[in-house]
């Protein structure tokens, strides 16, 4: 924070000599000596009057000590100070949200355990649902924010994060206002034969494998067309563009204000929980924890 050869020459002052505050300093006379006589020159002023009874500063090292005094004093108090602001940090966890993964579940949480983390606060971050970025958003659970609450069976999502399940939500068909199903209140599978059913690629979640593999083999009728893996705006844009289904969820009934979601006498669904970094820090474990007791209670 400051030329540590002002140190040297304040304890000098302090001291009364040269000996003395190199013991003080644990470093030699000499050592002492080397360290004034560069600060002398740096500045281009004499600042110790050297005698038989000691040193004793001169007038310029009067206000140089002065003003050093004062500088050491200051930087302590920002040293405290940031450091005030870090424990501030450490007491406010951070939430992701974005479109396909809000942060209201988690509020739900929170009010629930809150009375447990009396000086903590909340701070939304928000992410985008890039299919093509999401897994770099994962990845930074730990860093970006402390907790986000999504639907997760990915394999790859899960490779990057720790997930507490919450739950399931039931899978739904969404379909643009204008299809000929727009206007059932519910759907049977036999009424989606004949179309085209979007939904994400194989090979990443097993409930939609599963799914998938079902439909192959007992409704044949339907067509599947493949989706990224992970769902952003675009593929929910595609469905309303085109005459196809769309296979969603019940918490997504809302994301798209020109598709109807629609449920469907079947028993498909997908957990959700809450996702925290492979490495959690001793608040976040806390607080998993604490929800994990509410869960059994």
């Amino acid at each position: 924070m400051f030329n540590p050869q002002l140190t040297v020459f304040v304890s000098v002052v302090d001291c009364g000599s040269f000996t003395k505050a190199a013991e003080t300093l644990f470093i030699s006379p000499t050592a002492v000596m080397k360290q004034i006589n560069a600060l002398e020159k740096h500045l281009n002023l004499k600042l110790l009057e050297r005698n038989s009874h000691g040193v004793r500063p001169t007038l310029a090292g009067e206000i140089i000590y002065k003003d050093a005094k004062f500088l050491f004093e200051y930087s302590k108090r920002s040293i405290e100070n940031a450091r005030k602001v870090m424990e501030n940090a450490d007491c406010t966890f951070c939430v992701g949200t974005s479109m396909l993964n809000p942060a209201k579940p988690f509020m739900d949480l929170w009010y629930q355990a809150s009375q447990e983390f009396p000086n903590y606060k909340l701070h939304l971050v928000p992410f985008e649902d890039n299919h093509e970025g999401i897994l770099s958003e994962i990845a930074q659970l730990g860093e970006k924010f402390d907790f986000l609450v999504g639907v997760c069976d990915s394999k790859m999502w899960l490779n990057k994060c720790n997930m507490l399940s919450l739950g399931r939500y039931k899978k739904m068909c969404a379909v643009s206002r204008e299809h000929r199903l727009a206007k059932k209140d519910h759907l049977e599978i036999s009424d989606l034969y004949g179309e085209t059913l979007m939904m994400v690629a194989k090979g990443d979640s097993g409930v939609n494998d599963f799914i998938r593999n079902d439909l192959n083999r007992n409704h044949p009728a339907i067509q599947i067309e493949d989706t990224p893996h992970f769902y952003d705006i675009s593929v929910f844009n595609r469905c309303a563009e085109t005459n196809n289904v769309l296979l969603t969820l019940e918490c997504w009934k809302e994301v798209h204000p020109a598709l109807v979601s629609i449920p469907v006498n079947w028993d498909y669904s997908s957990p959700y929980g809450l996702l925290y970094a492979l490495e959690p820090s001793e608040d976040v474990q806390r607080f998993v924890d604490r929800i994990q007791e509410i869960q059994r209670k």
